[in-house]
């Protein structure tokens, strides 16, 4: 697609006759100019040199902003959209700086290892285009140890992601004496991707940075990037523990870009049930790319990638045409960094013509000019879709992003309000640092690192954290400090992006090779890689011989099958604690804390392309328990939802609650700032400890991450657009759209729309006025 007659593929995609009766909505976003500032004057002449080489003679208005704020001594937030050169908001006052005092140093934080490699070649090009006196090297875990030495000790800017910086930079600051001693400026890119989880353990992160460049005699500032979020400042504000500047008027100019909602065919009018959105998604991407079109299809598991990646390259496959000289690659966490580079070289040079992923190629990654985005499946917030949309057109002209949505509730009341992506304000980012389990895991780390003095503040009062490490030996109080004392460091034993830091290794046995073919975290494992599961990697399919847990390895083998597989996973709770009611004496609403136990008892062998089910196997492993963050959603019998429940029979009452816990675990994230995939939910007709029927949402991660606390106070608006959801859909008694599908035990029970909407709206009715205040 060449930018003279880029808005005619567009053209022709929305007007062929297969496509245009699913296309619900079409916005055409115009272009838009650019607004200019001066290159300012004290700009040094290589600086000035190094933008001249490229065709820079001025900045945009927001690279201006930003150099005028950081050389005032200001924290700043950058917020503009894909593309739009936030990369020169850092280089220029951290580059300037260095120049200025040949001491200086500046850390650059990525949350990932492809966007580190991206940096290092800006800036080496930055750096030969004006001759610069500057050394950046990259520190990541693929970083030769032949070279790190040279990284900690000539590196004038060290690029490197926050696991590095945790797990190998601070607790061997000692070798970073001189790093740390002139560390004047933190850069962190993509600052939307620290949020939940992640983010909480980053703040933690920074802040034992802090404590580290402090002891130094270093008082660095932070200039943080990020994509279009609804509380930058704020999100900023909690990563780095003070307050920021936040500069969001965008200067850069805009491409014009067709986006596209796009609704899969009915193909059971009576279930409501629509062709699978994997399938269209894959069925667009391969009519693009045979048009010409450059094209990224986004997908939304690492499953799901390798299988329409298959798929894609099985649909250009020919012997005599070297493919149809289509090249379609899957990109996904799991591959080797090889492996990784490779397909993005491929993209950046023209040689991979499409690409397959899971979010991993989200963010600002230089992948070169594709023209179109296929997105397969609402992404589960208007920042991650709005990145994805934006990796389409990042250097030709027109582009386009196609939203494929699936027959879920959140993708279908998307469909029916596409104003929620142009005229809503994004959501807003939470992260909970001072989460209990991972606050302590932080004060065990900063406490290897350097002894705390007693009164010492490490963002709250870590005080009870350390006694208890006292007590259990972990740390000594000698002389108003305390000192480490167990053998080991703790920040190899902590994962900063899960659950826990056990990552399994797959080996690929086949004719003797024990090649290592990439990695995955333990609960996924038990998940995806169990004994006889179909493990997928680039095209090639391999069985699993044996499930290692102890030893954390898993050994394949390849073979050609005809199916992939799918575990079935069985989840119990156990109430620990009530800490907070809210709502009404009708729907009382308990926050508290519950133990969580789900084990991955057997799965399904599902046939490619018609993803029939040929069969089951059994799954031997242990289960995985959390303890975390809990609403629940109670029905008694004096509140109008309770009696309404005890009126109908069992079957009846089971197919009501059940209907209201799909809808609401669909529809939440579009408050919250998560994935489905963050919460979890159940519902149960008596409940054990409650003795009303009750339903529960939980935070998918040990000691929760806010996200329960956040939808107690959202639940009027997810209990409204569950209303408006169920109520204009067309199906007869629940389909995928609404409440979803009945499952086998209430295949035979009628009223499960009905009664699920009657739920959800005396709910609503229920939550009294300070419910209602709370939104």
């Amino acid at each position: 697609m060449i930018e003279e007659d880029a808005i005619d593929p567009v053209d022709r995609f929305l007007s062929d006759p297969e496509l245009a009766p699913n296309i619900a909505f079409v916005r055409r976003v115009p272009a838009a100019p650019a607004s200019w500032a001066e290159l300012p004057e004290r700009l040094d002449d290589g600086l000035r040199a190094a933008l001249d080489s490229r065709g820079v003679e001025r900045l945009y208005s927001h690279q201006r902003a930003a150099w005028d704020a950081v050389g005032a001594g200001m924290d700043i937030v950058v917020v503009t959209p894909t593309a739009s050169g936030k990369t020169l908001c850092y280089n220029l006052p951290v580059a300037q700086a260095l120049i200025d005092d040949p001491e200086a140093r500046a850390l650059y934080l990525f949350p990932t290892k492809a966007l580190s490699q991206d940096q290092q070649a800006e800036l080496n090009a930055l750096v030969l285009g004006g001759d610069l006196p500057i050394k950046a090297a990259t520190y990541d875990g693929d970083t030769p140890q032949s070279t790190r030495k040279a990284a900690r000790d000539s590196g004038r800017i060290v690029i490197s992601n926050p696991d590095m910086l945790h797990s190998g930079i601070l607790p061997n600051h000692a070798k970073w004496i001189r790093f740390f001693a002139g560390l004047r400026y933190i850069v962190v890119d993509e600052m939307h991707a620290y949020r939940g989880v992640f983010g909480s353990h980053v703040a933690n992160v920074f802040r034992r940075l802090l404590r580290v460049a402090a002891y130094y005699g270093a008082s660095p500032r932070f200039i943080l990037c990020s994509a279009t979020i609804g509380n930058p400042a704020e999100l900023a504000t909690a990563l780095i523990g003070r307050p920021v500047v936040a500069i969001t008027d965008n200067g850069a100019p805009r491409a014009p870009k067709a986006v596209v909602f796009y609704n899969p065919p009915l193909v059971d009018p009576v279930q409501g049930i629509r062709r699978s959105s994997a399938d269209e998604s894959m069925s667009l991407a391969a009519k693009l790319l045979a048009s010409g079109t450059r094209t990224i299809l986004f997908a939304r598991s690492r499953l799901r990638v390798e299988i329409l990646a298959s798929y894609l390259n099985k649909r250009f496959e020919n012997v005599y045409n070297d493919n149809n000289r289509i090249r379609v690659e899957p990109y996904r966490s799991g591959l080797l960094p090889n492996e990784r580079r490779q397909i993005e070289r491929g993209l950046r040079d023209g040689s991979i013509h499409g690409v397959v992923s899971t979010n991993a190629l989200e963010l600002g990654i230089d992948i070169g000019g594709l023209d179109a985005a296929v997105i397969a499946g609402w992404p589960g917030n208007l920042a991650s879709f709005w990145q994805q949309a934006g990796r389409a057109g990042r250097r030709s002209g027109a582009s386009m992003a196609v939203y494929v949505a699936s027959s879920s509730p959140v993708d279908q009341y998307m469909i029916e309000h596409p104003e929620r992506c142009f005229g809503s304000a994004a959501e807003n980012a939470r992260i909970d640092p001072d989460n209990p389990y991972i606050y302590a895991d932080h004060v065990k780390c900063a406490a290897f690192e350097l002894p705390f003095a007693k009164e010492e503040r490490f963002g709250s009062d870590p005080g009870a954290v350390l006694s208890f490490l006292e007590e259990e030996g972990t740390v000594r109080l000698a002389a108003g400090r305390y000192y480490w004392s167990d053998s080991g460091y703790p920040a190899e034993k902590i994962s900063l992006r899960s659950a826990t830091a056990d990552n399994v290794v797959i080996i690929d046995t086949t004719a003797g090779r024990n090649e290592v073919l990439g990695e995955m975290d333990r609960p996924s494992a038990k998940e995806l890689v169990f004994d006889d599961a179909v493990y997928i990697h680039r095209g090639r399919q391999f069985i699993v011989l044996k499930l290692d847990i102890e030893n954390r390895q898993c050994l394949v083998e390849e073979r050609e099958t005809n199916y992939y597989t799918d575990a079935v996973v069985k989840t119990d709770i156990k109430v620990l604690s009530e800490d907070e009611r809210l709502g009404s004496a009708a729907l009382p609403i308990v926050l508290g804390d519950l133990l969580v136990r789900s084990s991955a008892e057997k799965f399904k062998k599902l046939r490619f392309h018609t993803n029939e089910n040929i069969g089951y196997g059994e799954i031997y492993l242990p289960p995985e328990e959390m303890q975390t963050r809990a609403i629940a959603l109670l029905f008694p019998e004096g509140g109008a939802a309770g009696s309404a429940l005890a009126a109908m029979g069992d079957g009846e009452r089971a197919a009501a609650l059940s209907a209201f816990c799909g809808i609401l675990r669909a529809l939440s994230p579009v408050e919250l700032l998560c994935d489905k995939g963050d919460i979890g939910a159940t519902w149960r007709l008596r409940d054990d400890h409650y003795a009303v029927p009750a339903v529960y949402v939980w935070d998918r991660y040990p000691g929760g991450t806010g996200l329960a606390e956040a939808l107690s106070s959202s639940l009027v608006p997810v209990l409204e657009a569950a209303s408006g959801r169920i109520a204009a859909c067309d199906c007869d008694d629940g389909c995928p759209s609404c409440v979803g599908l009945a499952d086998d035990a209430l295949q035979a029970t009628g009223r499960r729309k009905s009664g699920g909407l009657a739920l959800v709206r005396l709910a609503l009715e229920a939550l009294d006025g300070s419910s209602r205040s709370g939104r």
